[in-house]
């Protein structure tokens, strides 16, 4: 289903598209910013995913595939895409919660940000990034993947990182998740998102 940028520049909302590798703490980051984001008013979008465990760590709804593929064929999705074997999906909710003026932070994917921006111009992308030395010890920990594929997930991030686009705020999550936070906010901030304090 293909979808009009215009439709989607009605309201005065703001698209905040958070992407970064796998491992790199976006799940988390996200999670310990919920209260605070919500509190300010910001809207955060509930993934649909084509595999229930890569919800670990995320409020994400998992599907089966040939679920997906129903859902996306019924234009449920504002925005889909597949990265590492999976499908992802936002609910066309979020473009209901732009149409009000909302801010809306997604959960996003790299590959998948030229298209996203087509369909929002305005977005905000944001880049979770860690040192890969970080990143390689955080795969291994969560043990989704085996060690060959933990450096599959690690050669895309490289191919990925080469493809820097200077209009995405890099957020460092290689240290604390508290600094990682407050970084984000203080961005929200100075893009007009929240209030100065």
């Amino acid at each position: 289903m293909q979808h009009d940028a215009s439709d989607r520049q009605s309201g005065t909302g703001r698209l905040i598209f958070l992407i970064g590798p796998s491992g790199s703490g976006k799940d988390s980051l996200i999670d310990a910013a919920r209260e605070r984001l919500a509190a300010a008013g910001v809207k955060i979008a509930r993934r649909v995913i084509t595999r229930s465990a890569e919800a670990k760590g995320e409020a994400a709804h998992g599907v089966t595939a040939e679920q997906f593929e129903t859902l996306r064929a019924q234009g449920a999705f504002a925005m889909h895409w597949r990265a590492n074997g999976l499908d992802y999906g936002i609910p066309q909710q979020v473009d209901h919660w732009l149409a009000a003026g909302r801010a809306v932070l997604v959960n996003g994917s790299r590959a998948y940000l030229a298209e996203a921006r087509q369909r929002y111009p305005n977005l905000l992308a944001v880049l979770v990034e860690v040192r890969p030395e970080v990143l390689r010890e955080r795969l291994l920990a969560r043990g989704r993947e085996n060690a060959e594929e933990v450096e599959q997930r690690l050669a895309r991030n490289v191919r990925l990182q080469a493809l820097a686009d200077p209009s995405v705020h890099v957020l460092d999550n290689s240290t604390t998740l508290e600094a990682a936070v407050a970084a984000l906010f203080a961005l929200l901030r100075d893009e007009g998102l929240l209030p100065q304090v």
